[in-house]
């Protein structure tokens, strides 16, 4: 199977409370078709024991599973605890936005779209020149300011 179908397949569960378990998320989401994967990340601290990080990613069998649960699931309550079911979006790369290792301008992609050449770069310049060098009168903008009070609609 595709990464981009195994995602399309894969929805994320967040809001849940530590005593969820796999066979918890298991038992919620079978109705809606055959379960394939369940994974309940577990937090970064060691001694976490049995802890999970509060959210799990279930993958089924067939796209329209997933969005069969998406629908039904989003909102419901598990274990006393409003759940947030959504469609599982691809794991960003750590050297990527937010939080990165690598400065923005570094990354790639980055030049590419915002980079400008140097034609360009030189034309803009060329015409905020342009603009400075006109003669500006300086009464402009004072039209209608010898009326006092309101402006009449």
């Amino acid at each position: 199977m595709s990464e981009a179908s195994r995602l399309k397949s894969t929805i994320y569960v967040g809001g849940l409370d530590q005593a969820v378990t796999v066979r918890t998320l298991a038992e919620a989401f079978v109705p809606f078709g055959e379960v394939v994967d369940i994974t309940l990340p577990k937090p970064d601290l060691p001694n976490s024991g049995d802890l999970h990080r509060g959210f799990g990613y279930v993958e089924f069998e067939l796209p329209q599973d997933a969005k069969e649960a998406i629908d039904n699931m989003d909102g419901s309550e598990l274990y006393g605890r409003t759940i947030k079911v959504a469609g599982a979006k691809p794991q960003k790369d750590s050297n990527e936005g937010l939080g990165s290792k690598t400065a923005i301008w570094e990354q790639e992609g980055y030049l590419a779209k915002y980079a400008v050449s140097e034609e360009d770069r030189l034309a803009a310049e060329e015409a905020r020149e342009a603009s400075n060098n006109r003669p500006q009168d300086p009464m402009q903008g004072l039209e209608e300011l010898d009326v006092a009070g309101p402006k009449p609609e």
